[in-house]
């Protein structure tokens, strides 16, 4: 009886640090923080292999705390056990007098857990619900890939789990046999405004488990004795190839102190008299608890296994046309065009072999996107994972698999990744060394119809390229190849960046425009045509468009500067000097809605503070199929001849 009394009280010390720091800073989830107090406790005094020093070591069991906003419980250990964090640069270990710095602006303990604040024992931004289990999921997947024995504990909230990346993501689990993964449910029985639904219940959750393939343990998630069991059941099972385990943990929201317990105390600190009455009910409970506690008992953290030798750098790739010639593709060349997605597929597969830190992930689409150049080679098989259709699982997964190393390229469709926005967002968030890549992009696309084209995905990404990341450099690069040179490069210049990026391809075949002797940067820009009297600003398909364009201004009398905007960020000093070359002139061309391209080119301009004149070419209306790119571009007012006709307007020529 004596580990379990020990449990009892460290369990009821950590939660008495939880209601004081949720008091002090005047908000968070004291009653959910409460909820877990004794699964806290085992788990990271106990159950997991880690250490407070290194909390963030390569071979640590992980906790995900997909139910993000109980992280004051999280918090309340890391404090009392010491963990190391990072603050301007330094590391230092935490202390019990932290948990009033709960939500400061300069604290480390941020309002949801966020390693990118400086808490290294978490991997991945969480809080937006349902998204936790599926960054399990990739940890564990990189574990593998490593040979890494670590286990990966996930709690996740009973009114989340009607979530449907939580079903993709159990059911992905299952699929691959991820055993390393052990989802915790706990059924604490509210969300914010109610009690949750029966479709919730730990006996319906319990069936649910089983239907996709679980050995399911229920127990109470306040009993110590059924904790450890189950935990250690897990542990001893883990490793195995049996059905994965998962825990559905009967819980009280606001156990030990009875006042706030019930509806109406989500997201509400108790203060004043309202906290010294929890309080005194904890202490109480303490009494009834621990009568067996002896000043001996105590618990013994399991320390990691040593790391690994790491992978090292990245190899630099061959130019395209010697990757063309090793991987049969020679003849290609010698049309003198080729599909951006087909080039990517081509850089993908090469950049596999040039470092096995790099995994490619996509959702049932690869013929299309060409990651299945990466999936088909036998050396690099492995490495890839089929997803399915379940994107939001997908970015979260490559987003976890990023947290253990690796370089995650997500492909899908641009339009696919609509339904991920907030996945995505989250592990920018993250800091997540994720590259998207979508192709089919734009209304090129044609007989497909919009359902299947992707027009808002450029502003969308282009938001996050206005701001910084905690390492001072855009949250995430938007990149649109016009060729499948560039597109080639491009994916070295991402692989190489230690953030976040987006590619965008187009499933059209497009003529050659580069070299293997042309340089790409994030960032960068391409002069294709030095004229004098416009500029035209063209990204991605657009370019071809936009160049035959230049040849019918230039029959015109019209001496036109065509420059390639592949990168969003760009270097606004360079394309400013550009424009007043061109008298302050310019057009921009661009195959998607607005807020985009043209806009960021209107942003730098206000930000100049000279006279330009900017005339932005994008979709304006929601398109419909036809059956060629031409059409299309003909219906969207895009074509090269509409092109010419806005750069006379500009120019005031009749």
């Amino acid at each position: 009886m004596s580990l379990e009394a020990a449990v009892h009280a460290q369990a009821i010390e950590l939660d008495r640090m939880s209601l004081e720091m949720c008091a002090a800073a005047g908000s968070g989830h004291p009653t959910t923080a409460l909820s877990l107090g004794h699964i806290v406790t085992v788990l990271m005094y106990r159950a997991m292999r880690w250490s407070p020093d290194y909390p963030d070591y390569p071979t640590s069991d992980r906790l995900v705390l997909s139910e993000g906003h109980a992280v004051p419980i999280v918090y309340a250990a890391a404090c009392k056990l010491g963990v190391v964090v990072e603050e301007a640069g330094q590391r230092r270990k935490l202390t019990p007098a932290d948990i009033t710095t709960l939500r400061e602006q300069g604290s480390t303990l941020d309002g949801h857990p966020n390693p990118e604040v400086g808490f290294p024992f978490f991997d991945a931004a969480t809080g937006s619900l349902g998204q936790g289990l599926s960054v399990a999921a990739g940890i564990a997947e990189a574990a593998r890939l490593d040979g890494i024995d670590k286990r990966v504990y996930c709690i996740i909230g009973d009114g989340e789990s009607r979530e449907g990346q939580i079903a993709e993501a159990l059911d992905i689990i299952v699929e691959r046999g991820l055993n390393a993964v052990l989802p915790i449910f706990n059924c604490n029985e509210y969300g914010q405004a109610e009690r949750v639904s029966h479709q919730q219940s730990p006996e319906t959750l319990k069936k649910k488990l089983e239907a996709y393939g679980f050995d399911v343990t229920t127990i109470d998630g306040h009993n110590p004795e059924q904790i450890i069991k189950a935990l250690d059941a897990f542990a001893d099972r883990s490793a195995g190839n049996g059905a994965p385990m998962a825990v559905i943990a009967k819980t009280v929201k606001g156990w030990g102190a009875p006042s706030i317990q019930g509806g109406g105390w989500h997201g509400k600190p108790a203060t004043g008299e309202a906290l010294n009455k929890a309080l005194a009910e904890l202490d109480e409970k303490r009494l009834t608890l621990t009568t067996t506690l002896s000043s001996s008992d105590s618990f013994e953290i399991q320390p990691p296994a040593q790391a690994p030798e790491g992978p090292g750098e990245l190899a630099e790739l061959p130019g395209f046309t010697e990757s063309m010639r090793r991987y049969d593709m020679e003849s290609l060349l010698h049309t003198g065009k080729l599909a951006t997605r087909k080039a990517y597929g081509v850089a993908l597969r090469a950049l596999g072999h040039a470092g096995r830190q790099v995994v490619a992930l996509d959702a049932d689409v690869k013929n299309s996107t060409f990651a299945e150049m990466f999936a088909k080679d036998s050396d690099l098989a492995d490495r890839f994972v089929e997803c399915k259709i379940a994107e939001q699982n997908m970015v979260s997964m490559a987003a976890g698999m990023a947290a253990g190393g690796k370089i995650p390229f997500v492909s899908t469709f641009s339009k696919f990744f609509a339904r991920a926005y907030d996945q995505i967002e989250m592990a920018i968030y993250s800091g997540a060394n994720v590259k998207f890549v979508g192709s089919h992009s734009g209304v090129t696309l044609a007989a497909d119809g919009p359902s299947q084209m992707s027009l808002p995905d450029v502003a969308w990404f282009r938001s996050f390229s206005t701001a910084k990341n905690h390492q001072g450099n855009p949250a995430c690069y938007v990149l649109q190849p016009a060729d499948a040179y560039a597109a080639y490069a491009l994916v070295q210049a991402m692989a190489e960046y230690d953030g976040a990026c987006y590619m965008r391809t187009t499933r059209p075949e497009a003529e050659f425009i580069y070299s293997d002797d042309t340089v790409f940067n994030l960032g960068g820009m391409e002069v294709l045509t030095q004229g004098r009297d416009v500029a035209i600003c063209a990204s991605g398909y657009m370019v071809h468009e936009a160049n035959r364009a230049v040849d019918l201004l230039d029959e015109a009398g019209v001496s036109a500067t065509l420059v390639d905007m592949y990168s969003l960020p760009f270097d606004e000093d360079k394309l400013m000097d550009i424009l007043s070359q061109n008298n302050g002139y310019v057009i921009s061309v661009e195959d998607n809605f607005g807020g985009a391209m043209g806009s960021a080119i209107a942003d730098a301009m206000v930000r100049a503070g000279d006279a330009f004149q900017l005339e932005q070419m994008h979709v304006t209306r929601i398109p419909k199929s036809a059956r060629t790119a031409e059409e299309l571009l003909q219906q969207c007012g895009l074509t090269a001849e509409h092109i010419k006709q806005a750069a006379m307007r500009v120019l005031q020529v009749v």
